[in-house]
């Protein structure tokens, strides 16, 4: 029997990533004069060149993890998640964040829930060690049904620092770094999961010791302090943020080579509670889910050994002729719960 599938749960990736090609296609006037727009279409942030520098740009919202926070009542982590993916995909440019505006659109207002928001947003900027220099709160009763958060990160690197993955070269291997769990990708497919197996969030199943919207709600790990001092230390190559679309991000770096992963990281049990729910493949579970891993370093070999040893990064596979990303077959290693 076909397992379910990010389609069934009502997300095609596919049609999405079609649907958002269409929209870059007519965006296409470009500012004439001083601070043009930098050519790296495609990548994980957009960058405005700015004298020496490049300012560097990206917005992304929690998604329908905010349900989730709406059903177990807790809203102070939320603002965890918005700042990390927002920042963690600036990091990708090889720029260091440094300010953010966030975005609250809500039916009607709650204090309180504002209030824990704004505690997620702050610890999140302390992490990432971005000022908040703005934002807007939006009543929206005849647009929004609930909650939605959203923000803009910018960050700034020096033009003969940018890293867009052209220096990626056959032999180079992949750095992966573990995640802190679905971090705030495929929660559609979850939530469509739980309810159809009449799971409740407050459930606490064997084995875990904590209640699955717990779990579920655990923020997103921000990488910026890992991953900033390491590029002023080696030559990187590529850096990927594996969000939505899961291992299919290590594309945007270098379409015309191929990405083999043969070593992957342990992937928390979670994981493979839901994959059990829904009887999901693995092929569309690597597809959906950041399986373990949030973030990807491209290095030579000898910079990723020496990367290995400071870091809590593995070296999970290497970058070899062909193209796309192939992972190896092989039985995924779900951690204890």
């Amino acid at each position: 029997m076909c397992g379910f599938t990010y389609a069934d749960a009502g997300v095609d990736i596919d049609k999405k990533g079609s649907s958002v090609e269409s929209i870059i296609r007519l965006l296409s006037f470009r500012r004439k004069g001083s601070f043009r727009a930098l050519a790296i279409e495609g990548h994980f942030a957009g960058g405005v060149e700015f004298g020496n520098h490049v300012l560097v740009l990206s917005t992304d919202g929690v998604g329908t993890k905010l349900l989730i926070a709406k059903e177990m009542n807790k809203w102070d982590t939320v603002g965890i998640d918005c700042i990390a993916m927002n920042v963690d995909d600036v990091l990708c440019i090889g720029a260091e964040p440094v300010a953010f505006v966030d975005y609250i659109a809500v039916p009607e207002i709650d204090d309180n829930v504002i209030k824990q928001v704004a505690i997620g947003l702050n610890k999140g900027a302390e992490l990432a060690n971005v000022s908040i220099i703005g934002g807007e709160t939006a009543i929206m009763k005849d647009v929004v049904n609930e909650l939605d958060l959203s923000g803009t990160a910018l960050g700034i690197v020096e033009k003969t620092k940018i890293i867009t993955g052209s220096e990626i070269k056959i032999g180079d291997k992949i750095i992966g770094f573990p995640s802190s769990g679905l971090h705030s990708n495929g929660y559609t497919l979850v939530r469509k999961l739980l309810e159809k197996n009449g799971i409740d969030y407050h459930a606490l199943p064997d084995g875990f010791e904590k209640k699955i919207g717990e779990i579920l709600l655990e923020p997103t790990r921000i990488y910026v302090p890992d991953i900033l001092p390491l590029l002023q230390k080696f030559r990187i190559h590529g850096l990927a943020h594996i969000t939505g679309g899961g291992l299919r991000n290590l594309i945007r770096l270098q379409p015309e080579m191929e990405f083999r992963i043969d070593k992957p990281l342990p992937v928390p049990r979670i994981f493979g509670y839901i994959q059990q729910l829904g009887n999901i493949t693995a092929e569309e579970m690597y597809q959906t889910f950041n399986m373990g891993m949030g973030f990807c370093i491209i290095a030579n070999p000898e910079d990723a050994k020496e990367i290995v040893n400071e870091t809590d990064g593995e070296i999970v596979g290497e970058v070899r002729k062909g193209a796309g990303v192939v992972m190896v077959p092989q039985k995924i290693k779900y951690t204890k719960y």
